[in-house]
């Protein structure tokens, strides 16, 4: 379609110095040909103006006399993001776009820091093109007459759909745009942006649902990305977590001062902390140059951050995953990685952050923290060659977001029973819904179900004399709007000076460990903790410095199974002698002397390793499946060896496999003998061994806030998190002991074995081993594969000052080799 419209994309493309790529102008046609589909485009590729130029462009092809003349268009387009920092970064380019061509559209930003003045004007004069959050997309369901807010609109655009698709926040989308495709006038175009996943197909279903035929638009931009490993100078052969990483500072610093601007990543907000700290310290005359950003630091400076470092202004931002997703930094000409990210798709990601450009390679520097994460660079450089990356799968039947999107449209207009039903069979995530499910879902909102029948505040919602099911009660609609949302994270407290200058939000588990006068580094200040009050943690700045550094429960993720795989191909490379890779040739050494002492495991062989130190008797195991699914396989063989054995066990664990250790013998040989990975009454014996119930009793916690069963508080003055935690009890309790069919407990229970104990992984990794060799070695001493298990363990009991000692004299006592 070469028109005149057309030819208006391209003047500005030529103004700019550009010239759109294929997948922009095929995006174009296609949506102007009235197709809805998925966008599969790399970071900095030009993939927002790929579908805003459509939308302007049909436009002009509607009103082509006086399409410059200002009108009450009503809303046009909704575009929602994941992120609040990305939205005005969008609005600014689109609105940027409009002024060029010479459009009088209006692009504004809707989300939780729009103030009361521009949502009342939005509603009075509403913008052609609205930039909002999957939680704000709801609010506005959540608004008396907002039917007449969608009566014009023509497109639904889901930006970074591959962080939504995989939790709840892509079900509040799904359940969203289905609702909005049921009331408005028109037929809108429904499209998502993604970067690449696995199972794109699959991404584009969830995405469209069940009426939209599955159409992708593969963006072939070669974005070339630059993987340089830092290695250290010499390779430690007993490597232990986290030991290397901030050692290597002397390597990172020349690769900050050779680039104009960069991004470095870390894996959890306190390594982010520590390495501003370091940084700093070793360079005060960057000071000004450098900033930290994390997820706990106040908006207010993570906002500052960001335009700082999109104007320039930054030589280095030491961040977390807070900035992994698309903001524009094109300063940014370098990143690096402290430490393994754990999954290629992450890694990618984070790598398009530098080169933000057309064209530009992006360029990533990975920092290892111990010798064995070298291993992972090789993998990921395999992975980025192969063009291999992870699935994402999206979670079904939350019935905790239903509750709550049924409650919200009660709010709004209310709603109708038959068709509401058929609306909500129409997502991916209820599409198995059946009816006596959601005649469950309707009696819990309308009189609390079976066993919270007797008490007024559950029944929410009324059938009125027209048929359509409303919330009456303005006590209730004003509770519901306050607490709308999937995010529920753990209890925060907020870090003030005494002057009330707001610092930032840590977790109160670290907090409640502090005593007055106790020291810690936090916002890249030397901070001493003064008390607790109302929610809020007291400090003052302190001359002392300190190590200390607030750690996060969220810190610890996990090896994919994409990565897993990888490095068990490389492993069993080395066992062949096959070293391909600038960072398996490094890591030889290393795997000599793990083939010397023991064996390196091949696919067909499942390792297991017998040691007696002065601790006791260790049996350390090898599965290669990441920390989360090793969590759940030590527990399961503790608890099958504490039935038939009187055993004391503790366990550790890393991503390469776990330790069981004991006083007293292990008797390995005959519980192999017994079929300790029995697939028989599996399940059964993993609900026995990770305490279930009480896992189940924390997820029930969300699942009770996102659903409204318990109300979470007002504006600053929010419930505390005891006063939560008892109150979700409490109702954990009534519905086990009189509503055992209570849909919200079986949720509770099943996002545990699915989500938290990643039951589908475990069964794999317990069949695996069954068609694998076991091969029990006993070496006689620590080796590079065990080492790493058993310092962990070491560090939860011990101090980083004695910990070091310790190793320092474990490592006297072992053959080098």
């Amino acid at each position: 379609m070469e028109n005149r419209e057309f030819s208006l994309a391209y003047q500005y493309f030529a103004q700019k110095g550009w010239k759109p790529f294929e997948f922009q102008v095929n995006t174009w046609n296609d949506y102007l040909n009235g197709k809805s589909g998925l966008l599969n485009a790399p970071t900095g590729s030009g993939k927002t103006f790929a579908l805003w130029f459509p939308v302007i462009l049909e436009y002009i092809q509607n009103n082509p006399e006086d399409w410059q003349k200002p009108k009450k268009n009503g809303i046009q387009l909704i575009w929602v993001t994941p992120l609040r920092a990305l939205a005005q970064d969008i609005q600014k380019a689109m609105q940027e776009v409009c002024i060029a061509i010479g459009l009088p559209w209006k692009v504004s930003v809707r989300n939780g820091d729009t103030d009361n003045k521009d949502r009342i004007s939005q509603k009075k004069n509403p913008p052609e093109c609205l930039v909002t959050t999957p939680e704000t997309l709801h609010i506005l369901l959540a608004q008396k007459g907002h039917h007449q807010q969608f009566a014009n609109l023509k497109a639904i655009v889901i930006d970074e759909w591959h962080e939504l698709v995989g939790n709840k926040r892509g079900i509040q989308v799904q359940l969203a745009v289905s609702y909005i495709r049921q009331v408005s006038s028109k037929n809108f175009k429904l499209w998502g942006i993604s970067a690449t996943i696995g199972n794109l197909d699959e991404a584009c279903r969830i995405l469209l649902g069940k009426n939209l035929p599955i159409h992708i638009i593969r963006a072939e931009v070669d974005k070339n990305i630059l993987l340089h490993t830092v290695f250290p100078d010499e390779l430690e052969k007993y490597p232990w977590s986290g030991h290397l990483g901030i050692k290597l500072i002397d390597k990172v610093l020349p690769i900050i001062e050779n680039h104009r601007s960069v991004l470095l990543f870390t894996n959890t907000r306190a390594q982010s902390e520590i390495w501003y700290h370091h940084i700093m310290e070793r360079r005060p005359d960057w000071a000004g140059l450098v900033a930290i950003h994390h997820g706990s630091l106040d908006q207010n400076v993570r906002t500052w951050v960001e335009e700082a470092l999109h104007s320039g202004k930054l030589k280095l931002v030491v961040c977390t995953s807070s900035l992994d997703l698309g903001v524009d930094f094109r300063p940014v000409d370098a990143v690096i990685q402290i430490g393994s990210p754990k999954g290629v798709a992450r890694f990618v990601q984070r790598a398009g952050r530098s080169g933000h450009q057309p064209g530009l390679p992006s360029e990533i520097y990975f920092v290892p923290t111990n010798s064995l994460e070298i291993v992972e660079a090789a993998a990921l450089r395999d992975a980025l060659q192969t063009g291999e990356i992870e699935n994402i799968h999206s979670p079904t039947l939350t019935y905790d977001v239903l509750i709550q999107f049924l409650v919200t449209l009660a709010v709004g207009d209310g709603f109708r029973e038959d068709e509401t039903f058929r609306l909500i069979k129409n997502t991916h995530a209820f599409q198995d819904i059946s009816p006596v499910e959601f005649q469950w879902v309707m009696s819990f909102i309308t009189e609390g179900g079976s066993s919270l029948s007797g008490y007024e505040e559950f029944a929410k919602v009324e059938l009125a004399e027209d048929k359509i099911y409303k919330v009456k009660d303005k006590k209730t609609a004003m509770r519901h709007r306050l607490s709308m949302g999937t995010i529920v994270s753990d209890p925060m407290l907020k870090v003030k000076f005494k002057n009330g200058t707001y610092l930032g939000l840590i977790e109160e588990y670290f907090l409640s460990r502090l005593r007055q006068g106790d020291r810690f580094f936090f916002s890249g200040r030397n901070l001493e903790f003064i008390g607790i009050k109302d929610m809020n943690a007291y400090v003052q700045l302190s001359n002392k410095k300190s190590s200390n550094t607030p750690s996060y429960m969220g810190g610890r993720i996990s090896l994919t199974s994409k990565l897993s795989g990888k490095i068990r191909e490389i492993l069993e490379k080395a066992v062949n002698g096959i070293y391909e890779s600038e960072e398996s040739i490094f890591i030889s050494p290393l795997l000599d002397l793990q083939q010397k002492l023991s064996i390196i495991p091949d696919q067909h062989t499942f390792l297991i390793e017998k040691n007696i130190s002065r601790e006791g008797h260790h049996i350390f195991f090898f599965p290669f499946e990441g920390r989360m699914v090793h969590e759940v396989l030590g527990a399961l063989v503790a608890y099958r060896i504490s039935v038939s054995y009187s055993l004391t066990l503790s366990i550790a664990m890393n991503d390469y496999g776990f330790e069981l250790l004991s006083d007293q013998a292990i008797p390995i040989e005959e519980l192999l003998e017994e079929d300790l990975f029995s697939e028989v009454n599996l399940e059964e014996d993993i609900l026995a061994c990770i305490n279930e119930s009480e896992m189940s009793k924390r997820k029930f916690r969300d699942i009770a806030t996102i659903s409204g069963l318990i109300f979470q508080g007002y504006p600053g003055k929010p419930m505390k998190f005891r006063h939560l935690q008892a109150n979700s009890g409490i109702l954990y309790g009534v519905f086990e002991d009189y509503d055992p069919d209570n849909l919200l407990l079986k949720q509770a229970h099943r996002e545990v074995l699915d989500m938290q104990m990643e039951r589908d992984k475990v069964l794999e990794a317990i069949r695996k081993i069954n068609r694998q060799k076991i091969v029990l070695k006993k070496p006689g001493q620590f080796t590079p594969f065990s080492f790493p298990i058993m310092v962990d363990r070491l560090r939860a009991q011990l101090s980083s000052e004695s910990l070091e000692e310790r190793i320092a004299k474990m490592k006297a006592h072992m053959v080098d080799g």
